[in-house]
């Protein structure tokens, strides 16, 4: 434990005393420079200024047909996306912020009324609590009691990995989703840059190997995740290029499930599912993931981990599935997202690529 705490200490030293506000980043890595949809857009404008100044994250993690969902926020920091995930859950929700770092949760907590007065709550649906996103259960964080769990830009800050996702997948609910944006390289680093305090502050020196992460979902138990969204990094700052410049670091907006019996790659079992168009931020389209878009009423073929994804979870009612398990045809021909995804390791897919 004793180098995991030095580099905790390290992380809260940087987000807590050293970064007084976004403009002290060095690289893009923990910015978020996604569009966000108009929804989004508008709650972001009744935030207080503070919580956006202090906010430090790298993409937009928070997916659509939340409305009544328990959410957690790990590594919430400032509480940005907490207070955005609070009015899109309502009053009939609830949203969980955790993070190590007093100085960030000392500026989400003393917002709390006033966020609640701008969103019309009488009650406030957050809760802010300080902890470690290694030891969910040590912050009061039950098994199977979320059904969303969302984090921006943090978890490559973890020194011990594996015990977050375990952890996470210990409180989603069944058909419960993890939805994460965060930083991942193209190789492993070496030890040099792991341990480089600059580096692992912006993100980068813990960045996960895309190949790890998938190994390791495994070894946990979950063979499919979705890539949702990528982007390159750019190392703008002098001294983070001398020292990292070799390495494709991307931004990484990623997607799983917690279900029973998803398979380590796509299976054809003659399923279609269709997509009804009744989640009001999507009248139009469902994008499942970067090479899954559902068109309102148009039956779509899928593999048999689709289907389980969008029967089997909040989706499911937005979702005429048809077909079963009971008889196998082969692989399932899945495809690639489109080409021009540009900066994003070709082999950064779950099972559906």
């Amino acid at each position: 434990m004793g180098k995991h705490k030095t580099t905790l200490d390290s992380v809260k030293e940087y987000y807590g005393k050293i970064l007084q506000g976004s403009k002290d980043l060095k690289t893009s890595a923990c910015c978020s420079i996604e569009s966000f949809p108009p929804a989004h857009r508008a709650i972001l404008a009744e935030i207080d200024s503070e919580i956006l100044d202090r906010f430090y994250g790298c993409g937009s993690p928070i997916p659509p047909a939340i409305d009544g969902c328990t959410v957690l926020d790990l590594g919430c920091g400032s509480g940005r996306d907490v207070y955005l995930a609070a009015k899109l859950v309502g009053p009939a929700g609830s949203v969980i912020g955790v993070d190590m770092t007093e100085e960030q949760l000392a500026v989400a907590r003393r917002h709390v009324r006033s966020q609640m007065n701008r969103f019309g709550f009488v009650t406030p649906n957050v809760d802010f609590r300080q902890g470690y996103i290694e030891d969910l259960a040590a912050c009061g964080i039950a098994d199977n009691s979320i059904d969303l769990v969302i984090s921006n830009c943090v978890l490559n800050l973890s020194p011990d990995k594996e015990r977050v996702f375990s952890e996470i997948f210990r409180v989603l609910k069944p058909g419960g989703e993890l939805y994460f944006s965060d930083v991942f390289a193209d190789r492993r680093l070496p030890d040099r840059l792991r341990e480089d305090p600059l580096l692992y502050g912006e993100c980068l020196g813990g960045a996960l190997y895309i190949e790890d992460f998938r190994r390791m979902l495994h070894s946990l138990g979950f063979q499919d995740y979705r890539v949702k969204s990528s982007r390159p990094i750019v190392l703008e700052d002098p001294e983070v290029v001398v020292k990292a410049g070799m390495i494709n670091f991307s931004s990484i907006t990623v997607r799983a499930f917690k279900i029973d019996g998803l398979e380590d790659s796509c299976e054809d079992y003659g399923q279609t599912a269709t997509y009804l168009g009744t989640i009001p931020e999507c009248p139009h389209a469902f994008p499942l993931d970067d090479h899954h878009t559902f068109v309102t009423g148009k039956p779509m073929l899928v593999c048999g981990n689709t289907a389980a994804m969008v029967q089997e979870t909040r989706f499911g009612r937005h979702f005429r599935v048809t077909g079963d398990r009971s008889v196998h045809f082969g692989p399932f021909p899945c495809g690639p997202a489109p080409a021009g995804n540009a900066g994003a390791d070709p082999c950064a897919r779950g099972a559906c690529c």
